[in-house]
């Protein structure tokens, strides 16, 4: 079958382009520039590529949102979780994708900075293969202790360093991961060393923190939370520059001496570069709506994040600062993946 675009009225359009796409069994061709012109962007399902498995703390960001654009555009948002690979995977697949806004990704750190930082052979750049639409929001880390370890503050931790150097066992949840790369920044900067213990994720280094193997674990408040206001783990500081809502007891690095020490993850929406600016602008326009409603205020708050809905310039901005901060640390430091 095939489909010949001739002119005809918006509503009449939109119907003669469903019947392309199943007519053909596949995928109606029209280019960004035609979409835009007839003000019809998008005539079909978004894809929404996630860069980790099904309930981790990128759901609880992004899944709602995703839900609430749809909605907004008139077209469902096909939520793909594609894990694996650190996150190259996923960001792979988008950078390399038509540049018509129908696949976008959920970025972090983990498929931005931390993985094209370390390995050697990536087949994307971080910058300039994407044009950022918004960042949703920072998460920033928690930096927490066990119960047993004699230190209740940041200062009290540098103390304890130097009169027991290379005694404090530092968990991460893996070689290079945004939480070892705080912990080698702060150790830096402490002027004390640490014996770093990675492990497998966020999930294994928390179990082996409640089971009193190790001393301290920076990671987002999220996978805290529970076992803070439990008591089960004791908070130390936020790696950020204001205090959470959630734990205002808390008090940020920078407040402690660390001066503004900030380590955190980001969530965001990313096109391929090359995508259309009109596209772009509608996507972001609608986006940063939704994010910043009070219902999503209030529910982003609760989970320990801080709304930034930037504009693609400034996200586009920090995305280069945020590599420049942390390749000169991986690069100090020598570090490399597991």
């Amino acid at each position: 079958m095939i489909c010949t675009l001739v002119a005809m009225p918006l509503s009449h359009l939109r119907t003669f382009a469903a019947l392309c796409l199943w007519g053909t069994f596949g995928m109606a061709v029209l280019s960004p520039t035609t979409v835009h012109s007839q003000g019809a962007y998008p005539t079909r399902p978004i894809r929404w590529i996630v860069p980790y498995a099904p309930g981790g703390g990128t759901d609880v960001i992004a899944r709602p949102i995703a839900l609430k654009m749809g909605e907004a555009l008139g077209q469902p948002i096909v939520y793909e979780n594609r894990g694996g690979g650190g996150g190259l995977i996923a960001g792979e697949l988008v950078a390399k994708a038509t540049p018509d806004g129908y696949t976008l990704l959920v970025g972090s750190g983990n498929t931005h900075t931390f993985p094209t930082l370390l390995y050697d052979k990536v087949s994307y750049d971080p910058v300039k293969d994407y044009a950022p639409i918004t960042n949703f929001v920072e998460v920033p880390n928690m930096l927490v202790a066990h119960p047993s370890f004699p230190v209740k503050t940041a200062q009290d931790i540098v103390s304890y360093g130097k009169a027991h150097p290379g005694k404090i066992s530092w968990a991460s949840s893996g070689n290079g991961a945004g939480g070892h790369l705080a912990l080698v920044l702060f150790a830096q900067q402490a002027g004390i060393k640490v014996l770093h213990i990675p492990f497998k994720g966020a999930g294994p280094a928390v179990i082996a923190m409640l089971g009193g193997e190790t001393d301290l674990l920076f990671a987002n408040t999220g996978v805290f939370m529970g076992h803070v206001r439990a008591g089960k783990l004791r908070s130390i500081a936020i790696a950020a520059m204001d205090r959470l809502a959630i734990f205002p007891q808390v008090p940020t690095l920078n407040e402690s001496g660390f001066v503004r020490f900030t380590s955190s993850t980001y969530y965001g929406l990313l096109a391929p570069a090359g995508t259309p600016r009109p596209i772009i602008n509608k996507l972001h326009g609608e986006v940063v709506k939704i994010v910043k409603s009070p219902e999503s205020l209030e529910r982003l708050a609760n989970v320990g994040a801080f709304v930034v809905a930037n504009m693609p310039e400034q996200f586009s901005e920090a995305l280069r600062q945020d590599v420049a901060k942390w390749a000169k640390v991986v690069k100090e430091h020598g570090i490399k993946p597991d």
